[in-house]
């Protein structure tokens, strides 16, 4: 099983079997509340039949469309649909199937974007510590979570990290972007000095490193590294994976700061997690810089054998008009300061070192065990399912809460009082 204790969930279980709404139903028949989302992807509440039904259409009318050679009129109608909802100058996307496609897909852009340029120099990239960016080879190299690399050899070469933007001491229990820590965006500038710019492929980011812990940017801190990036001519990839489609309140996390990055990769909530689907967005300028060389020949030798698979372009397109009808980009808009003052009342259980909410996403750190780092966490997941009917993302000493763009202010104080349950049985 994917990132899973295996021999400790063979002993006790996990189980779902159905859900709806803001909960799922175990296999036991008890109603536990979701209070992650599923995997931060389920953003419009599961069970929606809309997407059951355009899925159920899509495979009845085309059930298989081969992408290479050939199409189908609802993916361009779905990139058109996309490249409206991004930031203005990312027009045109390609499709994949899973985040981690999704920002290897990005990776090789660079690299081809930059060898049409006459810059074929430029293969470094240049990651960022506790940075999440999935698991293929690409992405695992520019990530900086230790225990995701560490059995895998030396991975891709000439990767740099920035330093993580986090540091307790100056900004726990901050809410939204802490002010401390713009200055760490000038790294950058001292690997490329150390590197010469004309060796740097592309910087890549999340705008909040969600799988890490729910860690927010300093304020500044992305500003700063779009104007270095821009200055010398290295491309800035948004990894958002996980911000993307309202979680901060916006279409996409870039909105919220008033950036365009040079490519954007998304997953998780563009099908509400119905069906595996992701993407890569680029500016107008790489697309261009690509299509080069002779007509009858592909000008990017890279493709999925289900990238834009017709199932998943219909859930995404019922998925877009969900979040349009229902407003529920508004909506994470307007509960963030809700939920954030909800999540900040957990500051006085004793093993709560820190809380950091942003938009719909909280990291609440806790006090590891004597036994070890993720031993407490281990038990806290468990509790919360098993004991208290909540289902949360733990990732290591770490929970993570956050809850569908459909949740209700009494949901969210379950939610709360939930966590808080499970809490206090560890203390």
């Amino acid at each position: 099983m994917p990132f899973t204790a295996n021999r400790a969930f063979q002993r006790r279980p996990r189980m779902v079997v159905s859900a709806k709404g803001m909960h799922y139903t175990t296999s036991d028949g008890r109603q536990v509340i979701d209070a992650t989302s599923g995997l931060y992807c389920v953003n419009a509440g599961h069970g929606r039949e809309e997407i059951a039904a355009a899925i159920k259409e899509a495979a009845y009318r085309l059930d298989y469309a081969p992408a290479f050679q050939f199409g189908h009129p609802q993916a361009f109608e779905l990139a058109n649909r996309l490249t409206a909802l991004a930031p203005a100058g990312l027009d045109h996307v390609f499709f994949s199937n899973s985040g981690s496609e999704a920002v290897d897909t990005a990776m090789k852009i660079a690299l081809a974007y930059h060898r049409q340029r006459g810059e074929g120099q430029r293969t470094r990239f240049i990651g960022r510590e506790r940075g999440y960016h999935g698991v293929g080879f690409g992405g695992l190299s520019v990530g900086g979570v230790p225990a995701n690399r560490r059995d895998f050899g030396t991975l891709l070469p000439g990767i740099d990290h920035l330093r993580c933007t986090y540091d307790r001491e100056h900004q726990s229990f901050s809410i939204g972007e802490p002010e401390w820590g713009r200055e760490l965006a000038d790294e950058l500038e001292q690997l490329v000095a150390l590197h010469g710019a004309s060796n740097i492929a592309a910087v890549v980011v999340e705008p909040i490193a969600g799988s890490t812990g729910c860690l927010p940017p300093p304020k500044g801190y992305l500003e700063r590294l779009r104007e270095i990036t821009k200055r010398h001519g290295i491309l800035l990839i948004f990894d958002e994976v996980i911000t993307a489609f309202g979680r901060t309140g916006y279409g996409f996390a870039s909105e919220r700061y008033g950036l365009t990055p040079d490519i954007i990769a998304f997953a998780k909530g563009v099908t509400n997690g119905a069906v595996p689907f992701a993407g890569t967005l680029v500016s107008g300028d790489i697309h261009a810089a690509l299509m080069t060389g002779p007509e009858h020949a592909p000008e990017f030798f890279h493709g999925y054998t289900y990238s834009g698979h017709p199932l998943a372009t219909a859930a995404a397109m019922a998925t877009l008009d969900i979040y349009r009808d229902e407003a529920l980009f508004e909506r994470a808009s307007t509960l963030e300061e809700v939920f954030a003052d909800v999540m900040m009342e957990m500051q006085s259980m004793p093993i709560v070192l820190d809380i950091r909410p942003i938009g719909l996403m909280c990291g609440i750190d806790i006090e590891p065990s004597a036994r070890g780092p993720g031993v407490r966490g281990y038990e806290l997941l468990q509790r919360a399912f098993h004991d208290h009917d909540l289902y949360v993302r733990v990732i290591n000493d770490t929970m993570i809460v956050a809850p569908s763009l459909i949740a209700t202010i009494d949901e969210l104080t379950d939610i709360r009082d939930r966590a808080l349950g499970a809490l206090k049985s560890l203390s």
